[in-house]
């Protein structure tokens, strides 16, 4: 005899745990709080000055006094650290970049700053020379262009050690140079900074999604040819993780992958292959697309910051560098 269907058919419904907003925050697999996220601030020279960069749309350019003000609201946000990038003024850059060795210079004054004023808030520091070029790229360049790994890397190591001994918590190399990572953790040893981190950008590619951070650190304009000899082509996924390896081998506490959405196939792979602490950066291309998005009415700024930083945390992020990070945090805690 045929059986009939019951009145408590299906028997599984998995939209019971959905029915209710108390019940969905029972169930969520992911969390997202303030604590998982770094605010990436630029600074520039001045007294006073807030800078607001046209391509990227509600981020600015602040003076020393004006940053001050922005690493108490990250702290009072619950921000864990914020993440700085200098726009060196252009009388200070040189083909060598070495303003990037000046233990007085603008990164450097901005991390005394900001630990003098909020010595609980941590503090990134970016360690390459494309702010400090005249040729905007990474590191030092030869006759015909191409940037010399060797040469970079010593420079390098100087910048992250004149760095950490302005107060910087994490050094993140965002260079892209072979064997800088076991070099720099090498010269942080020597130089008694053993508690200082290193934050490899292990995983950073020749992007598209980059021209508004070029903006806001004025290089821009400067860029001679393009940065495919030492970032990584998007075609590949195994390079990254012999990247990651390589980084982790030399002594990176955590490593990054650069840019964010596009990649997040590469956070997941990363993250399942390495078990470490893996962050990404959601750049200011994918920034400016959102902003972008909102001022065309396709979206809702809100929902759209908070379900791209879900994304990041569901493909197994520890944290994200996002300028997003200020908005987020104050909806993550209302």
């Amino acid at each position: 005899m045929a059986t009939t269907m019951t009145a408590s058919f299906p028997a599984i419904r998995l939209r019971r745990t959905r029915a209710a907003a108390w019940s969905r925050r029972l169930h969520a697999e992911t969390v997202l709080t303030p604590a998982d996220l770094i605010w990436p601030l630029f600074v520039t020279v001045g007294q006073g000055v807030e800078e607001p960069i046209a391509s990227l749309p509600g981020v600015s350019r602040w003076s020393l006094d004006r940053l001050v003000e922005r690493g108490r609201e990250a702290a009072a946000l619950g921000i864990p650290c914020v993440a700085l990038f200098p726009n060196t003024p252009p009388g200070l850059r040189t083909d060598d970049g070495r303003e990037a060795l000046n233990p007085d210079n603008l990164m450097c004054r901005a991390v005394r700053a900001l630990k003098d004023a909020v010595p609980d808030l941590g503090i990134l520091t970016d360690v390459a020379l494309d702010p400090y070029t005249s040729h905007g790229h990474d590191g030092l360049v030869d006759a015909a262009g191409y940037v010399l790994n060797d040469a970079t890397a010593a420079v390098l190591v100087g910048q992250a050690l004149v760095q950490a001994e302005a107060g910087a918590d994490i050094v993140a190399p965002s260079d892209m140079m072979d064997g800088r990572i076991g070099q720099i953790r090498g010269a942080l040893e020597a130089g008694g900074h053993h508690n200082v981190q290193i934050m490899a950008y292990a995983a950073k590619y020749a992007s598209a999604f980059y021209g508004p951070f070029r903006d806001a650190v004025g290089s821009r304009g400067l860029l001679k040819g393009d940065k495919k000899t030492y970032q990584m082509d998007a075609a590949n996924a195994e390079e990254a993780l012999r990247e990651v390896a390589l980084d982790l081998a030399e002594g990176a506490d955590s490593v990054m992958v650069k840019p964010g959405l596009p990649y997040l196939d590469i956070v997941r792979r990363v993250r399942d292959a390495f078990r470490v602490p893996t962050f990404a950066y959601q750049v200011s291309g994918e920034y400016a697309m959102i902003e972008a998005a909102v001022a065309a009415g396709a979206g809702e700024r809100d929902a759209l910051v908070l379900e791209t930083l879900m994304a990041f945390k569901r493909a197994g992020c520890a944290g994200v560098l996002t300028y997003h990070a200020p908005l987020a945090a104050r909806l993550l805690g209302a």
